[in-house]
């Protein structure tokens, strides 16, 4: 029955609206197709298990939970793997330590306490912070490898602009599918690209069944693997792949039923301790992604079920065939795409201090619909609060460019607002707990 109402939640937006779902299902493209591209070229993962493993979630995703949800690489992880040329071996082993936490915490069901004890703006905040981490990434992309007219002349800033130019456009005209245009458009180019090249070495996808293998990390894989980047990927994938991305689900599509953070834990670790094991890149599910799939268009499930098929036949069929293809895909129009999710993302702080769906999820529980919306009902005071809040963990979460950082930032900035109300309540219990002495008649 479950399974069966996603299924017509999904068919009924794909039936009306069929390209603009197609447009959102290639949103998070921008941020997927770089990451794939360096780690495959490293030989970190194997191309067409990605995709077919990442095609496999995008359907059962897409299928039970009726929403855009994502499938996108653990950024963490992909970063430290590519600076440092990690072996596949590491990669697997930090992308399963990290799957292990996070089945471990659903299970035990501390992904609900932690998402209870953390503040809307401090969610917040880790959302925006992470829009303009995207937006700032993007930037530094397109001033670090492009010109007016190099590298080439289907990839500089004169693509650059046209691509922002037709973004802002759509802005106005939504019902344009932008996202499968712009990446309709950057395909021919990287044809074009790829058939003129005089590298020897580069040529034109070609049919390669899928051949999957096996990784067994090594004993010094896990080491490495653990302590260098396994550690860091967890605090972004608890945030911001299992909390934020349910708190935005909740905003973006409140009609809609919202994943539970249990759930959305346990379809992250399930991912991983699948398709780990056979070369898979290691896979989250981010509030970016959900930012982008929507901002392009999408509004169901059905978009990450097309997107899925999608790459389950490429990686069946093509292999590592298409590395070279993907690798001409010009910068200019993936840096705009990113940045147009990035400004998604960063767009739901605007809602900081309103009564969000999920707002109303908490106190509605307890209380009704009249008490939630008058639980949510703040003062200029918490306002300020909550926006000082969410500052505070955005600041520190750009400068340092981590999402734990700008968390525990965020963190004591709210708890330090709790201090005056913690010292008149001590000084209450001391005051009734005085020992007074019996005066005389």
């Amino acid at each position: 029955m479950h399974l069966r109402h996603f299924t017509k939640q999904n068919w009924q937006p794909f039936r009306r609206r069929p390209l603009a779902e197609i447009s959102g299902a290639v949103g998070d493209l921008g941020t997927f197709l770089p990451i794939l591209i360096a780690l495959t070229v490293n030989k970190s993962i194997s191309l067409p298990s990605t995709l077919v493993y990442s095609g496999i979630w995008n359907i059962l995703t897409g299928l039970f939970f009726g929403i855009p949800l994502p499938v996108q690489p653990m950024k963490a992880i992909a970063a430290v793997s590519i600076a440092g040329k990690y072996n596949a071996g590491e990669v697997a082993a930090a992308g399963l330590f990290v799957a292990a936490c996070i089945f471990l915490f659903s299970v035990t069901g501390a992904l609900n306490w932690f998402s209870r004890i953390v503040p809307i703006p401090v969610v917040k905040g880790i959302q925006v912070g992470a829009g303009l981490s995207l937006v700032v990434s993007a930037g530094s992309t397109l001033k670090s490898s492009l010109s007016w007219i190099q590298p080439s002349w289907a990839d500089n800033y004169i693509w650059m602009i046209a691509a922002f130019v037709g973004l802002v456009v759509t802005n106005v005209y939504r019902r344009v599918p932008y996202g499968l245009w712009v990446f309709f458009l950057g395909l021919v180019l990287a044809f074009i690209r790829l058939a003129v090249s005089e590298d020897e070495h580069a040529s034109l996808p070609g049919f390669r069944f899928w051949r999957p293998w096996i990784t067994l990390p090594s004993l010094l894989d896990w080491k490495s693997g653990i302590l260098d980047a396994g550690i860091g990927q967890i605090p972004l994938t608890t945030l911001n792949s299992v909390i934020a991305v349910v708190h935005l689900a909740a905003d973006l599509l409140p009609d809609i039923q919202t994943p539970t953070v249990t759930e959305i834990g346990l379809s992250v670790a399930a991912m991983n301790l699948i398709g780990i094991w056979f070369g898979s890149m290691p896979v989250c599910h981010g509030s970016g992604g959900l930012a982008a799939q929507y901002r392009f268009g999408a509004r169901s499930g059905a978009s990450v079920v097309f997107l899925g098929l999608v790459k389950v036949v490429v990686g069946l069929l093509f292999g590592n065939t298409i590395v070279d293809l993907l690798a001409k895909f010009p910068v200019a129009l993936l840096s705009v795409m990113v940045i147009a999710a990035g400004l998604e993302l960063a767009s739901v702080g605007e809602s900081l201090n309103t009564a969000s769906a999920w707002d109303l999820g908490r106190h509605g529980r307890r209380s009704g619909l009249a008490g939630a919306v008058s639980a949510v009902s703040l003062n200029d005071a918490e306002r300020k609060k909550r926006w000082t809040v969410m500052i505070v963990t955005v600041g520190v979460l750009v400068a340092f460019k981590n999402d734990g950082l700008g968390f525990v930032a965020g963190m004591l900035c709210h708890w330090t607002y709790g201090i005056p109300a913690l010292v008149d309540k001590v000084r209450a219990r001391f005051s009734h707990g005085r020992v007074r002495l019996p005066t005389d008649a």
